[in-house]
């Protein structure tokens, strides 16, 4: 199959490309096959076998929520107003307990129609029922990275249910799917487990995924029980030695930034959840500022109530610039970048997502730009990220497939989910 989107405003996120008014991106298959200047001619003997019209549009590489939980969308809501040791103990996990692998799927289908709804095309997740993710994932035609979140002394299975998700799913859907080994946190996880994991992690040459320094109270009683921060503990059980996304890194003490800045991998913000959940404002700036990566991500929709990377971009800008009281803090491109190539390396993609370049994978986002709240648009990086709305998003491609054209969900079907999703959550009610 061969596409061409003609005319486009394109904001690449390459550092050569940059941005180009009235492009020409042709797809071939999964790929980008080439990116254009306007009026340039098409490659000899390429033909497309369908267009999209770019006039009036921005074309952007797909939106990445590089840390989720995404069938959390069933209990979105369910517990608001809450600390998150106390939301997360008291409430979320009792109700967790009644959650079936077909409650999973459906509630990632959920989540995936609105997450495709807004843009994004990629997500990190870490949960239980994974293969029911997976399967979801593979329905939606979205794209992920899948973690089986691992508390010990929790569900049966553990380490074994991680062998069987990479087993069986590492790699679906022509690479749409990859998975990572998730250990919670610190303080669902002993030492002990944590080398264990990290062991795993290298056994099956994936990355890990784990929450860490989310709160004061986690940092506090880290010190207090094991002498170190849980970012100095996760370094000293091996948990940073290779790929790893680190979810939150809101409380950071010394010595953390310089070692989150030499871990490979990313920091994923999320600054909707951390905020609601009085949980802090992570030292973005200050980790940029250092040399690490960082992505965003919404955390679970039952902490953050949305899945909508565009409002965590614009939260994010606006809490690092009055944190540090100053307006140059994070700037809408490096905000873009978070959303797009900072998540592409979170999810260990970054060698073939997040850019719209030739030979990346055709994951790419088309936005109305003919729309009142955003004319005019001087900047269009700070269109996207300081006035666009998720459905502000008119297509969607993931691998040069088609999942959303002119806002019709073409994977999905959208009124199946709802229904589906409005009986599952019957068993919740209070």
């Amino acid at each position: 199959m061969r596409l061409l989107i003609d005319g486009a405003l394109v904001l690449t996120m390459d550092p050569v490309l940059g941005e180009m008014a009235g492009a020409r991106v042709g797809v071939e298959g999964q790929d980008i096959a080439f990116v254009l200047q306007q009026g340039q001619p098409l490659p000899t003997g390429w033909k497309p076998d369908r267009t999209l019209d770019g006039r009036g549009r921005l074309l952007m590489p797909g939106l990445i929520n590089a840390h989720t939980h995404v069938p959390m969308t069933l209990l979105r809501g369910y517990a608001d107003d809450l600390p998150l040791h106390t939301w997360l103990f008291d409430h979320v996990m009792p109700a967790e307990g009644r959650l079936t692998a077909e409650d999973a799927y459906w509630g990632t289908l959920l989540g995936a129609a609105e997450m495709i709804r807004a843009g994004i095309t990629a997500f990190a997740d870490m949960y239980f029922f994974e293969d029911a993710i997976a399967r979801a994932v593979l329905d939606s035609g979205m794209r992920a990275s899948l973690g089986r979140g691992l508390v010990e002394g929790g569900a049966p299975g553990n380490l074994e249910d991680v062998r069987f998700l990479h087993r069986n799913f590492e790699g679906a859907g022509d690479g749409r799917v990859t998975t990572m080994v998730a250990p919670h946190s610190v303080y669902t996880c002993s030492p002990a487990f944590l080398e264990r994991c990290a062991s795993l992690a290298g056994e099956l040459g994936v990355g890990i995924h784990v929450h860490l320094s989310e709160t004061t109270r986690e940092v506090e009683e880290c010190l207090s029980t094991h002498g170190m921060t849980p970012v100095a503990l996760a370094k000293k059980t091996g948990l940073l030695e290779g790929h790893t996304l680190v979810a939150h890194a809101v409380d950071l003490r010394e010595g953390d930034v310089d070692i989150l800045a030499a871990t490979p991998g990313a920091v994923v913000h999320n600054p909707q959840s951390n905020q609601k959940l009085a949980s802090g404002i992570a030292p973005v700036a200050e980790l940029l500022a250092r040399g690490a990566t960082v992505a965003l991500g919404t955390d679970g929709a039952s902490s953050a109530n949305t899945l909508d990377i565009l409002e965590a971009g614009r939260w994010a800008a606006y809490a690092q610039k009055a944190a540090g009281r100053d307006a140059a803090a994070l700037p809408a491109r490096t905000v873009l970048a978070m959303a797009t190539t900072g998540g592409a390396a979170a999810l260990g993609l970054a060698d073939h997502v997040g850019r719209v370049a030739p030979g990346f994978q055709a994951d790419l986002v088309l936005v109305s730009l003919d729309r009142p709240h955003l004319v005019p648009s001087y900047d269009p990086c700070s269109t996207v990220v300081y006035t666009a709305r998720a459905d502000d998003v008119e297509t969607v491609l993931v691998a040069g497939q088609v999942v959303m054209e002119k806002r019709a969900l073409l994977t999905i079907d959208e009124e199946r989910v709802l229904a589906e999703a409005r009986e599952r959550v019957r068993k919740f009610a209070r």
